[in-house]
C-alpha cells in the first residue's frame, strides 16, 4: 500500500514512517523540502499522486483558539480537496481524546479539523489518542523558568507516540470506518506527577508546580475527559516510567 504521510517528521510522524515502512508500505513524507506546502496547498496533487491512503499527523503548538482553528481547517481542507481530486481512498486523521467539551484553545483546532473530515466525500477516519508520554518533556521545556516549572493542572492517561504510530498503520490497513477506537495509554496520571518522575529518572533538581489554569480551557484540562473512557478504548503497552528509559525518548 501507498500511504502518504503529512507531519512525517514530526513527535508522532517519525513513528508512523517506521510501524509503514516496517510492514512493507511504500511511504511518501510530506514536506517542504519536497516541494509540499500542506498550509499553502502546493504540490499536494503530484504528491498523492497514486497513493492509497493520507495520514495526517500534522501539529501545531499553541494555545490560541484562532491559530489553532486557522492552521487545523486551512491544512485539513488542502489534504481532503487534493485527496478528492487524485482518488485517494482513505483519509486518516490523528485527534485526541475527550476533547468534544473543550471546545477551546488547542482543541478547538482539532474539533474544526474533525468536522471537515466527517463531512468529507473522501473515506475517512478519525483516530483519537490520548496525551504523550512526550508531552511531559515538551512542557516543561516551555514553562521552566530557573529552579521551577509550572505546569497546567491535567489529568490524563498518557500514550507512547510510538504506540500511537503503530495504531495509526493498524486503522490505515483496516479501511475507512468512520471513527477508530480511540487508543489511550496503560495508566492515569497527573501531568505534574509526569514531569516530576521525568526529572527523578533524569536527576533533575527542580520544584514542579500543579497550577489549575483558568477558563472553560483550564478547566477541561483538569476534568479528567482527556483520559478517555477505559471501558470502550484501546490500551496501549508502554507505560509512561517504561518510556523514560526506552529508545524511543528523545532528548
Amino acid at each position: 500500500m501507498k500511504i502518504a504521510i503529512a507531519g512525517g517528521t514530526g513527535t508522532v510522524g517519525r513513528h508512523v514512517v517506521r510501524a509503514a515502512e516496517n510492514r512493507g508500505h511504500d511511504v511518501v513524507v510530506l514536506s517542504r523540502k519536497k516541494g509540499v506546502d500542506v498550509m499553502e496547498g502546493t504540490g499536494l496533487d503530484s504528491a498523492l499522486e497514486g497513493v492509497d491512503s493520507v495520514v495526517d499527523v500534522l501539529n501545531l503548538t499553541t494555545l490560541s483558539t484562532k491559530k489553532a482553528v486557522s492552521f487545523f481547517t486551512a491544512t485539513t481542507r488542502n489534504l481532503l480537496t487534493s485527496a478528492a481530486r487524485v482518488g485517494v481512498s482513505h483519509h486518516v486523521a490523528l485527534s485526541v481524546v475527550g476533547i468534544d467539551s473543550i471546545d477551546t484553545s488547542y482543541y478547538a483546532g482539532k474539533l474544526a479539523q474533525e468536522r471537515l473530515v466527517l463531512a468529507a466525500s473522501v473515506p475517512h477516519t478519525i483516530a483519537r489518542a490520548s496525551q504523550f508520554h512526550e508531552f511531559a518533556q515538551q512542557i516543561a521545556s516551555q514553562t521552566t523558568v530557573g529552579p521551577v516549572t509550572v505546569v497546567p493542572r491535567t489529568l490524563t492517561r498518557p500514550v507512547a507516540a510510538s504506540d500511537v504510530g503503530s495504531h495509526l498503520i493498524d486503522v490505515v490497513e483496516s479501511g475507512a470506518s468512520g471513527r477508530a477506537r480511540d487508543l489511550i495509554g496503560p495508566q492515569n496520571a497527573t501531568l505534574a506527577d509526569m514531569v516530576r518522575r521525568m526529572y527523578a529518572h533524569d536527576g533533575t533538581s527542580r520544584r514542579v508546580l500543579d497550577i489549575r489554569f483558568p477558563g472553560s480551557y483550564g478547566a477541561g484540562l483538569a476534568s479528567g475527559a482527556l483520559r478517555g473512557d477505559e471501558g470502550s478504548a484501546r490500551i496501549a503497552g508502554l507505560s509512561f516510567d517504561d518510556w523514560l528509559g526506552s529508545p524511543d525518548r528523545q532528548r
